[in-house]
C-alpha cells in the first residue's frame, strides 16, 4: 500500500512534510527494485542541496542508486540507524527516512495515485 500522507518522485522516492520540515526516503517499490541493501550513504547535517541533486547512495548486492531530492534547502537530521542496519530500508521502506530537510519542495512530485499508477506500468 502507498500511504496517501506524502509525495512521490519519478526515481521513487517519498517526501513527507512535517512540522516544517521534509523527511525523504525511498519507497517500498524502490526497495523491492533493489534488493537486499547492504549500505546506504547518508549527507552530512548542515549539507544544502537544490531540488534534483543526489543528496545519498543506497547499495544492494545488485546495485548502487543515487538518491535525488526534490527540496532546496539543508538536511537538519539524518536517520543514524541505517549506519548500523541499512536492511531497514527493506523491512519497512515508508517508515525508515534517510534525512530531514528544512527547505521548500521546487522539484516534480506527485501524489500517491499518480505514483501507483506509475508503477503499475
Amino acid at each position: 500500500m502507498i500511504p496517501n500522507d506524502r509525495k512521490y518522485t519519478n526515481n521513487d522516492e517519498w517526501l513527507l512534510e512535517e512540522n516544517g520540515q521534509i523527511k525523504i526516503g525511498i519507497t517500498d517499490y524502490a526497495q523491492h527494485e533493489l534488493g537486499d541493501i547492504v549500505f546506504v550513504d547518508l549527507p552530512g547535517i548542515g549539507d544544502s542541496f537544490n531540488a534534483g541533486d543526489d543528496f545519498a547512495v543506497v547499495e544492494s548486492v545488485k546495485a548502487a542508486a543515487e538518491i535525488y531530492t526534490q527540496v532546496t534547502g539543508k538536511v537538519v537530521a539524518v536517520n543514524e540507524a541505517l549506519n548500523d542496519q541499512p536492511d531497514l530500508l527493506n523491512q519497512d521502506a515508508f517508515n525508515n527516512y534517510l534525512a530531514i530537510f528544512e527547505g521548500t519542495i521546487d522539484g516534480e512530485v506527485m501524489d500517491a495515485d499518480a505514483y501507483a499508477a506509475k508503477i503499475a506500468k
